[in-house]
């Protein structure tokens, strides 16, 4: 075969395999988010400020750790360690779970929490900064969207799977489910990045640099800060529906397997809406329109369900004529169904235009910590307006007034000026000769 040929070959094998391994990523993740879930619907929303605040206190001491690995360790041996890591936990925390009912939900909530954030850290986010190293932006414009459509069909799969296996052996050996599924992920990323470290040897080096990297980048980089400022915005109302459906699921759902398969059902709903996005109007969006669209039409969609929970409250909708369900876990539906169909592609199409070391350490520091900052800040909001008497409504109302801002926010992201300037899409030929990102 000649080296065009082979080049043309491990192109088109690099985004089938991308999408692949993300596929078996999300479906490990959307496993455990339910088995995660049901302990805030145990507990209902008045333990959610401690669950988060653990989390955010755990994020602020792990990001230099996971900045010190980045800067030390190659990417092969960082992806390596960082999977096998989180694989061992899944096994570990098996008797745990056997034994909730003795733990007590809020103790193993706390625990669990800090835990699946960290898992986000290191497993899920690291995977789109692998993508981000190895892709450019013109590739990223192209691929991007379909390796976020694997991801999405391996988030449909994971609730699939939790629902029909958690009736039949409880909560606690899905998440051996769920460590299969992350081994099969980090087998496929490993030969990935045998396929790219042959002509990216420079991609492959530690990234080197200061481990407080992403922190200093945050308040140096107008593109970070539009992202931090974004994230904390945006997840709002998603954080604000979570909190209102722990609520809901205290009320109405007693045992843990219970309120594992509600959850599953919610993260099902989510995720065939964003796949549905995917194959519709994300690709065509990023491709004709920039990514920096792909943020502003989400934040625009978010402030329109927050008017729309401020009229309806505490409203129940009849889908299909049966089930009834709950007007704020529509509106937990709709918008992260747009921010995994759509905001996420265009967030990660953007970061191949800045460096290598903004990529791991400033965009994980914004996904992680200055992420659960914001949903400590909005969960404590929600109990405090709660004890001033303030309801859904009401919530809802001041949630749409602070949102607005998000949309000129998402829009000065996407043409922040620190960002590179996009390139064209690479041929196979290209590809192989591509100047170092």
């Amino acid at each position: 075969m000649s080296p065009i040929r082979a080049a043309a070959t491990r192109e088109g094998a690099q985004p089938a395999l991308s999408a692949l391994a993300f596929f078996f990523v999300l479906t490990a993740y959307y496993i455990v988010r339910p088995v995660r879930d049901q302990l805030s619907g145990a507990v209902g929303s008045s333990q959610l400020p401690l669950f988060y605040g653990a989390t955010f206190v755990a994020m602020l001491l792990l990001t230099p750790v996971f900045g010190a690995m980045v800067a030390r360790f190659p990417r092969r041996r960082l992806l390596g360690w960082s999977y096998c890591f989180f694989i061992a936990c899944l096994f570990a925390f098996v008797p745990a779970f056997m034994a909730q009912a003795q733990i007590g939900a809020r103790v193993l909530g706390a625990v669990f929490f800090v835990w699946v954030s960290v898992f986000n850290l290191f497993v899920v986010s690291l995977f789109w900064s692998f993508m981000a190293d190895i892709f450019d932006s013109g590739q990223a414009r192209r691929t991007f969207p379909l390796i976020a459509l694997g991801g999405m069909a391996g988030a449909v799969f994971g609730p699939v799977v939790t629902s029909l296996l958690v009736g039949l052996l409880g909560v606690a050996p899905l998440l051996v489910v769920s460590a299969l599924m992350l081994s099969m992920a980090l087998l496929l990323l490993l030969r990935l990045s045998e396929y790219r470290g042959s002509g990216h040897a420079h991609r492959e080096e530690a990234i080197g640099g200061s481990l407080w990297a992403g922190v200093r980048e945050l308040w140096s980089q107008p593109f970070l800060r539009y992202m931090a400022i974004l994230m904390v915005l945006g997840d709002g109302i998603g954080t604000l529906a979570y909190a209102l459906v722990a609520d809901y699921a205290k009320a109405h759902f007693a045992a843990s397997a219970e309120r594992t398969a509600f959850y599953a059902h919610l993260d099902l709903a989510v995720n065939t809406l964003g796949a549905v996005l995917q194959l519709t109007l994300t690709r065509w969006l990023l491709v004709r329109r920039g990514a920096g669209w792909g943020l502003v039409l989400p934040a625009m969609v978010n402030v329109a369900l927050l008017l729309m929970v401020t009229v309806g409250g505490h409203a129940t909708l009849s889908v299909l004529g049966a089930a009834v369900t709950p007007l704020v876990a529509v509106m937990m539906v709709m918008t992260r169904g747009f921010a995994y169909g759509m905001t996420k592609p265009a967030v990660d199409a953007l970061y191949t235009r800045v460096s290598r070391e903004t990529r791991y350490k400033g965009k994980n520091f914004v996904e992680t910590a200055v992420w659960r900052f914001g949903d400590l800040l909005v969960t404590s909001g929600v109990s405090g307006l709660g004890k001033l008497g303030v309801g859904v409504a009401g919530m809802a109302l001041l949630g749409a007034v602070i949102s607005s801002a998000s949309v000129w926010v998402a829009h000065r992201a996407g043409h922040s000026p620190d960002l590179l300037p996009e390139e064209p899409d690479a041929t196979p030929e290209q590809a192989g000769a591509k100047r170092p990102g």
